[in-house]
Parts: structure tokens; C-alpha cells; sequence
């Protein structure tokens, strides 16, 4: 596997949060923070299907996400940015595997209400970069999926 993909998929794996950025009817950007589970390079995150995000998706399934942490050493940041395509999880069994992915990363979930409206979207990378500040100031790495 190449090297940006692997540091991709190593940096998804070990975090909790990405900043969402899907595209309004309007055609302003809107960004949304989601927990998500990753297997390699794809995420998916469970919302309402009436929520802001899962509205533009539906309409437009292209998207682009964010995951870096708060660091106090500008040459200490690391992070990804991807773009990709979403698409909502249809087949059950799928659906029902990913439900427990989530629970395990956030056992919360468990005690969640039953909710109906709630959808699972999947996110497959189309390109994505890993970020590296400290190799030197700006230094980010291509991957094409």
C-alpha cells in the first residue's frame, strides 16, 4: 500500500472527529463536526437524515473532511483532508455492522433512543493529502484513490 495512504489510514483510525464540509441549495459551504468510524481510508457517520448534512447530501454528494487535533507547536500539526463522494448506507446488514463500529468507539450510543430517522453515510476518498508540519512548514502528501 503506498505511504500516504497508510498515514492516512493510521491517522483516521486513531481519532474521533472530522470537520464535514458538504454544500448548501444555496451553494455556500457549510461544515458540520461528525464522530465516524474509518476502515482504511473510508469513513462513515451516523445523523438524522433531516439534519443540515445529510439534506446536502443527498443533494450533492460531494464532500470534503478535515481530522487534525488542537496543537499548540504550529510545527507540530499533522492532519488529513480528503474529498470524496458520499453515499447513504442501504444494505442492512452494512448498516447494522457499522452501528456496532460506532457503539464501540462511542459506547454512549448504546443508550441512545431508538430513532427512525437516523441514516448512516459512507465516505469514499477520491484524493486526500497528509499534512506534516514536521518535516517543514506546509508540507502535505498526495494520495489519489
Amino acid at each position: 500500500m503506498d505511504a500516504t495512504i497508510t498515514a492516512i489510514s493510521a491517522y483516521l483510525a486513531s481519532h474521533l472527529y472530522l470537520r464535514l464540509g458538504t454544500v448548501s441549495a444555496l451553494g455556500t459551504p457549510q461544515v458540520h463536526t461528525v464522530g465516524y468510524v474509518s476502515e482504511g481510508c473510508i469513513v462513515c457517520f451516523v445523523t438524522d437524515r433531516k439534519s443540515r448534512k445529510a439534506v446536502n447530501i443527498f443533494r450533492n454528494p460531494a464532500v470534503a473532511y478535515a481530522v487534525d487535533e488542537n496543537y499548540e507547536d504550529i510545527m507540530s500539526i499533522q492532519g488529513v483532508q480528503l474529498e470524496g463522494r458520499a453515499s447513504l448506507v442501504t444494505l442492512e446488514t452494512e448498516a447494522m455492522r457499522l452501528s456496532r463500529l460506532m457503539a464501540q468507539k462511542f459506547p454512549a450510543m448504546e443508550d441512545m433512543e431508538p430513532n427512525p430517522d437516523l441514516v448512516i453515510f459512507k465516505v469514499e476518498p477520491v484524493r486526500g493529502y497528509f499534512l506534516d508540519n514536521t518535516i517543514a512548514f506546509g508540507h502535505r502528501r498526495l494520495a489519489e484513490f
